[in-house]
């Protein structure tokens, strides 16, 4: 906690508004519920509040870690992958906003002015899911986000077309599956960095994204940095960061 908040803390403390074992319940930063420990000054420390991964979790695990964060004040709390089932709980328990797309929830929706420009360029249609989530999390960390779609190489004259985007965007996000080219003929066309992002679309030889993560971790084009296979949250909180230090 920062040093004022502490002084608040205390002061409660001392006025009998609140209980010692209370004020050090919050001191110290996290919240034990038994099957997880809620960081609570992970947006002091980061500039964004704790996001919730949904993948493994039940429905009642994901809306009692969310509840906790929004009843300690956080806003626009993301949680990624989401099953149908646990984004239905939230929204009916939490009133969350769905993201059905992205398969994402956002608890405590609050409207944010977006700032810089971060552009998230989709290969094809079914890379899709991948890239809603990379826009909505650079989006909800204040980021003006523009979106292209299915602008693969396949038909590369639909990627020249936004070529004046690739210029005024501070960082590209690309998301790409089959052979993962595209990362690369970006680079060769802009001075922007680029957070390419494999995801699993493909062909038996795919291999699930590894075919398109080899091709954009040995691309030749300058610039282009690499998260994991169908990492769209990865790369729009990093594309986020870069943007702020363009501002």
């Amino acid at each position: 906690m920062k040093q004022v908040e502490l002084t608040a803390l205390f002061a409660r403390v001392q006025a009998g508004e609140l209980a010692p074992e209370e004020a050090a319940r919050i001191a110290q930063g996290f919240e034990d519920l038994g099957f997880a420990k809620v960081d609570h000054d992970r947006r002091q420390r980061t500039g964004f509040p704790e996001v919730i991964y949904g993948a493994g979790k039940t429905p009642g695990q994901i809306v009692a870690i969310a509840k906790n964060l929004r009843d300690r004040g956080a806003v626009n709390i993301l949680c990624t992958r989401v099953s149908p089932q646990a984004a239905a709980r939230l929204s009916d328990e939490l009133g969350a906003e769905l993201h059905e797309l992205a398969r994402a929830a956002v608890v405590a929706p609050t409207p944010i002015e977006g700032k810089g420009r971060v552009l998230v360029l989709c290969a094809g249609t079914s890379d899709l899911p991948v890239a809603d989530e990379a826009a909505l999390t650079a989006a909800l960390m204040g980021a003006a986000v523009e979106r292209v779609s299915d602008a693969g190489v396949a038909g590369i004259h639909r990627l020249i077309a936004h070529e004046n985007s690739l210029h005024e965007a501070n960082v590209i996000v690309c998301v790409a599956g089959m052979e993962g080219a595209l990362p690369s003929v970006v680079a060769g066309l802009t001075d922007r960095p680029i957070i390419a992002v494999p995801t699993s679309v493909g062909y038996g030889t795919s291999f699930g994204g590894v075919a398109a993560l080899l091709a954009m971790l040995n691309s030749c084009g300058s610039g282009v940095s690499v998260v994991n296979i169908d990492n769209g949250f990865g790369a729009g909180y990093q594309a986020a960061l870069i943007n702020r230090l363009a501002l």
